[in-house]
């Protein structure tokens, strides 16, 4: 089978071609791509097919194809283009990619900015949500919107969650004769009609809401907005995370988040992770909420429902905390037990002996390895005139590890 050669389109037109490209387009027999790219060659003597709402079933056809073919794509073919379709459905030898200069590389190069340390964020045919959740996650971000989550949509979104400190780039019709840079601010961003070929860069400038801690372990417990007593203790917090052992990109569940502490603290060490603080309370989730924007949580979702019913929609876990159960721990555990990895951990935490034992039986029956660790924690009394100890109730904190 011959070679499909995928070729980037510049932002300048056929100029903006290179000599090896431009060849073998003269060579094709069949020249695929969108209408602004295949309109870019309006002398082609071959046969030409448009890319349009349905690209499987164009890429699909391509399988059999045995003319001389060259696809056209925006920029790069594999930065959030048809490359990755393609490589889906046929065989990697069968492809040449011929990169060229992207919208979002030439959009930093308009703005004389550096590329090399954001974050690239396609939000085509995704919720407005999910585009915002990698966004703020993150200092700089070059956001590639559609008809539907738009630049003012994605400010709007931004401004809801108090996130809006960032200085806001609108590239336009980037390379043609109407391009447009536009300096505002995420609130600017809100009554602006952007134009449909846009790329949208957010700079953080500034914490939008109060954030008094440096990332780090051990939050005092009187930070944290709360129900009395439904927080897990500084001291047990720490603990607890060390025992999930979290590595940058895993995905936890925080089961019972109470006052959503563990997801809080979780959030500096998943840096590029996702973490989902699941509670049934009402109560507690307008505290989890308060307590989210307080800290300016990145990665932390809030999820509203009581455990297990409410797990079918979330991604499977790499770690597991479960700092509550509504009387439903066995139900939990064996919904976990489904969907989480290999090596997987949960860490559970467990003040009466009737949660320790019911939770060891459900481990020890499904092969887990267990570890349980006693903490006992008794701390000095502030403002009195004698140093005298505070004990509180010891706390027994389960690791099981999932074997593989």
């Amino acid at each position: 089978m011959k070679t499909i050669y995928v070729i980037g389109a510049g932002v300048e037109g056929q100029e903006g071609f290179g000599s090896r490209a431009l060849e073998l387009i003269a060579q094709a027999e069949l020249l695929v791509g969108g209408e602004r790219q295949l309109a870019l060659f309006p002398d082609f003597k071959g046969e030409k097919i448009v890319v349009g709402a349905k690209p499987s079933e164009v890429v699909g056809n391509l399988v059999r194809e045995t003319r001389t073919t060259v696809v056209l794509a925006s920029g790069d073919p594999l930065f959030f283009g048809i490359g990755r379709l393609l490589l889906r459905n046929l065989p990697p030898q069968r492809l040449e990619f011929v990169p060229n200069v992207t919208s979002i590389q030439y959009a930093f190069s308009r703005i004389r900015v550096p590329w090399d340390d954001a974050v690239f964020v396609s939000a085509h045919g995704r919720g407005v949500k999910e585009a915002v959740d990698r966004i703020v996650a993150n200092d700089k971000a070059a956001v590639l919107t559609d008809a539907v989550n738009t630049p003012a949509a994605i400010a709007r979104e931004l401004i809801d969650r108090g996130r809006d400190g960032y200085a806001a780039y609108l590239c336009e019709n980037l390379g043609a004769a109407e391009e447009r840079i536009i300096t505002t601010d995420v609130k600017g961003l809100v009554d602006i009609v952007a134009a449909p070929l846009n790329v949208l860069i957010l700079i953080k400038e500034y914490e939008s809401t109060e954030a008094r801690y440096i990332p780090t372990l051990g939050i005092p417990d009187e930070e944290f907005a709360t129900v009395r007593k439904l927080i897990t203790k500084e001291e047990i917090r720490v603990v607890t995370l060390a025992k999930l052992k979290l590595r940058h990109d895993m995905t936890l569940w925080d089961i019972g988040a109470g006052s959503g502490s563990v997801s809080i603290e979780a959030d500096h060490l998943l840096p590029n992770g996702q973490i989902f603080a699941i509670e049934r309370n009402p109560e507690c989730r307008a505290f989890i909420k308060e307590n989210l924007g307080k800290f300016n949580t990145r990665n932390v979702t809030l999820i509203e429902g009581l455990a297990p019913d409410c797990l079918d929609d979330l991604p499977d876990p790499d770690r597991v905390f479960i700092g509550g159960s509504g009387g439903q721990l066995w139900k939990i555990l064996e919904n976990v037990d489904k969907r989480l990895a290999a090596d997987g951990r949960i860490v559970l935490n467990a003040i009466t002996l009737d949660t320790l034992t019911s939770a060891i039986e459900f481990f020890d029956n499904s092969g887990y390895e267990v570890e349980v660790t006693t903490v006992n924690i008794a701390r000095t009394r502030p403002l009195t005139d004698y140093k005298m100890f505070e004990a509180y109730n010891p706390v027994y904190i389960l690791a099981a590890v999932k074997e593989g």
